[in-house]
């Protein structure tokens, strides 16, 4: 017998035939499925502005005017169609160039069919594409736009990588243009920094899944680690392989990362919901968004955090009997807010430091949500909606801190916000990104800048920028140069006063190759309780330790009161050999005075 799931899926399968290998577009759902049980499921969809529906979109400069901002707040339209088209990913470069990537392929690769698909709607392709440039040219590209007069608007475009199969995200380091596009994770060689490649991509990663296109890996980020990260969303499955690391299986949502330099790759979390985001704060903690009705996680390293197994895949971890849960939300719970800040810019007014800025593409809205501190992670509190609109077009999927201090937001712009609908309905016409800025600032001019050519001396004193965007893109340079030189001055800045430079040290030096035993005895006893958590986890980067640093560890287990740095011990623990890890983990739980 077939059961009623089964015969879904089989009629689910000949819509996407019919979609892929005809073309079929904007039918009703009636002219391609024809059966009462498909009409019925895709009936509970209608009416909740997630699917393709009758209304039309607005001009640009029309939508711009239906937003509601608090006073204290201005909207600018910053680019819209036709100079982007369903932008999914948005990131400045150290020039403060603007870096699109517009996923015009979306929903199917191109050069592949699919064969089959499972009761989660996870397709499956006739083969696996090829990485560039043998692969079959999609309508993928990214494309950078700059501000050549400084007025504030971006006046020249350039695409500077075309011909891509459902890219979804960009990254600098190392001389390097990295690109997610699922398989694969490539490097494309960019010495001069114009942008534009020097030459074909190599391949570093290979395995992602692509059984379902809106889940894919995404969100390239570096961390102040010198490890680049990225997400994986609800419904792929990956068997990642680089050139040391090999058939690293996981399935569902995960944070993961890749050392460039190491070649090593490894899965940082798993759990969260439809992980399409990763977030790095001033004190390096990650987060990612969610599609239930949470503000999403704080991840830790190595943890396990909410997941449905069932469809998402068991955690790698075979002896996995819980999980933890998601920051606790004090607001209204609606779903979705897939992505978020956590503002630093230093150009907002004062109320929005340190608050989470997040973006919900279903409910077309920004909402502003503060963090409190709720034992080693946050519980969020949800303030006021700072960008909403009638338009639900708007569907905001990206959001950054911007060089200039200011937010920026790729919307997406259709009426169709969901997948279920097999049919390739959307709107290949539309896109926009906005700028939400202080509304005293006089108007909205941009300064010339190219970090790149700044001597360490310049990119040094950056480290303590009011702007976390410039403490995180010269940090970076600064590990790329690794100039050894540097270090003594770093040293003298990790032993000062002051936690948020001596935190920017300590990672200047880690990425400069010079965190030895010495630097971890300094930065383990220093007053910051950031500087230790760091020096935690980058002692458990090495995966062993010297007998003089475990019995530090294990001393910092029996006195640390900061529950951050407590919780990196115990994740810390998790890396280490088995007689330096169980001498942390027996002194964190013969403590009571956290059992919460």
């Amino acid at each position: 017998m077939v059961n009623s799931s089964g015969i879904f899926v089989c009629l689910f399968c000949f819509i996407l035939h019919s979609c892929t290998e005809h073309k079929i577009k904007n039918k009703d759902i009636s002219e391609v499925a024809g059966n009462d049980e498909v009409l019925s499921f895709m009936k509970t969809f209608e009416g909740r502005g997630d699917l393709t529906d009758t209304s039309h979109a607005v001009p640009a400069r029309e939508a711009l005017k239906k937003f509601k901002i608090p006073s204290d707040l201005a909207l600018d339209l910053v680019l819209a169609e036709p100079q982007v088209t369903q932008p999914v990913f948005i990131t400045f470069d150290p020039q403060g160039r603007l870096w699109v990537v517009q996923y015009n392929q979306y929903p199917y690769p191109e050069g592949l069919k699919v064969l089959n698909m499972d009761q989660h709607t996870r397709a499956k392709f006739d083969k696996e594409p090829l990485p560039p440039p043998s692969n079959a040219k999609g309508a993928d590209k990214i494309t950078v736009f700059e501000d050549t007069d400084q007025n504030g608007t971006f006046d020249k475009s350039t695409d500077v990588i075309t011909g891509l199969n459902l890219i979804t995200s960009v990254a600098f380091g190392s001389n390097q243009i990295w690109v997610l596009n699922p398989p694969y994770l490539l490097a494309y060689p960019d010495s001069d920094h114009n942008g534009v490649p020097d030459g074909p991509p190599v391949v570093h990663l290979k395995g992602f899944g692509l059984e379902d296109t809106h889940a894919l890996a995404n969100s390239l980020r570096f961390g102040p680690d010198g490890w680049l990260y990225g997400a994986q969303g609800s419904t792929c499955t990956a068997n990642v392989s680089s050139e040391v690391s090999k058939n690293i299986r996981f399935n569902g949502q995960a944070i993961w990362r890749y050392h460039p330099h190491k070649k090593l790759f490894e899965v940082f979390a798993e759990g969260g919901g439809n992980t399409f985001d990763v977030e790095i704060d001033e004190k390096g903690r990650l987060y990612s968004g969610d599609n239930g009705t949470s503000r999403g996680q704080y991840y830790k390293q190595g943890a396990y955090f909410v997941k449905n197994l069932g469809k998402h895949g068991s955690f790698t971890n075979p002896y996995t009997f819980g999980n933890l849960p998601n920051m606790v939300l004090q607001g209204e719970e609606t779903r979705f807010t897939h992505a978020f800040v956590k503002y630093a810019g230093n150009s907002l007014p004062q109320r929005y430091n340190g608050r989470m800025i997040a973006i919900n593409p279903l409910q077309s809205y920004v909402q502003l949500t503060r963090f409190e501190p709720n034992g080693s992670t946050f519980r969020t509190i949800d303030e006021e909606r700072i960008m909403q609109t009638n338009d639900h077009w708007f569907r905001p999927v990206d959001i950054i801190n911007g060089p200039d201090g200011n937010i920026y937001m790729a919307d997406w712009y259709d009426s169709r916000i969901s997948h279920v609908d097999p049919r390739d309905t959307w709107d290949k016409n539309s896109g926009r990104i906005y700028r939400l800025r202080n509304k005293s600032a006089s108007g909205t001019p941009t300064v010339k800048f190219n970090l790149y050519n700044k001597p360490d001396a310049e990119l040094l004193d950056l480290l303590s920028d009011k702007n976390i965007w410039f403490r995180q893109q010269a940090l970076l340079i600064l590990g790329d140069r690794k100039n050894a030189s540097m270090i003594p001055y770093l040293m003298k800045l990790l032993q000062g006063n002051d936690g948020q430079t001596a935190l920017e040290a300590l990672w200047t030096i880690n990425l400069s190759d010079g965190f030895t035993d010495d630097v971890a005895n300094i930065a383990l006893r220093h007053h910051d309780p950031f500087v230790r958590m760091w020096a935690v986890r980058l002692i458990g980067d090495n995966k062993k330790v010297s007998k003089v640093i475990a019995e530090e560890l294990a001393q910092l287990s029996l006195i640390e009161t900061h529950p951050e740095v407590r919780s990196q011990l115990a994740a810390t623990a998790k890396r280490l050999p088995s007689d330096d890890a169980i001498r942390i983990i027996k002194n964190l739980l013969n403590r009571d005075d956290s059992a919460d």
